[in-house]
């Protein structure tokens, strides 16, 4: 190697420690300007709200401003998109839910992979679903409603709040792994299919526990199962569909925190120890509850791995039903 082609290379090499030395520094030091923090949905929805909590949180435990930016449209496909394409600095961030990690994916081709295109960085936590009937349908027990379904097969009907949205996806899994037919009737919104429901226009609904509690707590609605591991707080008399012989039945509406694929694992190891103390206070999680969302830290790895279940088990829902969007 020549004289000239030397000096090139220690050059070079000295520019890259400079630059390597610099970026520890910035990782020591983040965040050092305020952060963005992309809620894919529109303003007052569930993503917002608990993406302004956290937020909220982060702001005054990091120091520094973590403002939500309302990114809605597709089904959260255009932020997850506008997240995916950011540098991964740490400065863009997003809340992600069952739609843009899990539901959508399943049933649309979207324009970013819900794996790859993404760096895991912490869970917030998730809501269950819960099985509703119009007390007019006679039954009083999930053992019940799937008898009178196999009875009336020609006449059973469900609202869903749209096409490939979680609740739709739930039922269409609770009706495979049960045996019986129930044709989907999408609406606009959940209230809507709730509204449906009331008026006898279609037999059930599948809402999450916070959408469904407050007719359920008015005596409007009778409540036959909860998704998930465990009951309820708000509603410890309803037992779960595992209790009740169908564990595949997990389906959650839950939040967490991803980045851009590459974020210097520095960065997400600071958030993600940030976002689960924030978990752990008492007054933050109390929050959550009174939402219907249960708390469930992860460590990034485990969070990763979530979400390839999450869009692997929504995938096979959707190709045992036939559902395609695009």
């Amino acid at each position: 190697m020549g004289t000239s082609a030397r000096r090139l290379a220690h050059a070079a090499l000295a520019l890259s420690l400079c630059m390597g030395v610099r970026a520890v520094l910035a990782q020591g030091d983040y965040p050092d300007h305020k952060v963005r923090v992309i809620a894919p949905q529109g303003a007052g929805g569930g993503v917002d709200v608990v993406g302004r909590l956290l937020a909220e949180a982060l702001s005054k435990r990091l120091g520094q401003s973590f403002y939500i930016e309302n990114q809605g449209g597709a089904g959260g496909i255009i932020g997850a998109a506008d997240t995916a394409r950011a540098a991964p600095d740490g400065y863009t961030l997003m809340i992600a839910y069952v739609g843009t990690h899990g539901t959508n994916p399943a049933v649309r081709k979207t324009p970013y992979d819900p794996v790859k295109s993404f760096t895991p960085i912490a869970m917030i936590g998730g809501t269950a679903n819960m099985l509703l009937v119009s007390p007019t349908l006679g039954v009083k027990t999930l053992k019940d409603f799937i008898a009178y379904a196999n009875r009336n097969a020609d006449k059973m009907s469900y609202g869903t709040s749209g096409n490939g949205t979680l609740n739709h996806l739930a039922m269409e899994q609770f009706k495979h792994e049960a045996g019986f037919e129930d044709l989907p009737v999408p609406y606009k919104s959940m209230s809507e299919a709730l509204t449906d429901v009331l008026g006898g226009r279609v037999e059930t609904v599948f809402p999450g526990v916070a959408a469904g509690l407050p007719m359920v707590r008015a005596g409007r609605v009778i409540p036959l199962a909860v998704t998930g591991e465990q009951r309820q707080a708000v509603l410890p008399e309803v037992p779960t569909f595992k209790e009740l012989g169908f564990p595949a039945m997990q389906a959650l509406t839950w939040y967490g925190v991803v980045g851009p694929a590459r974020l210097p694992p520095a960065i997400t190891e600071k958030l993600n120890t940030t976002v689960n103390a924030i978990l752990a206070t008492p007054d933050f999680a109390d929050k959550l509850r009174q939402l219907g969302i249960e708390p469930m830290p992860m460590a990034p790895p485990q969070f990763g791995d979530y979400i390839a279940r999450e869009v692997q088990t929504w995938t096979d829902v959707a190709r045992i039903g036939h559902i395609q969007l695009d």
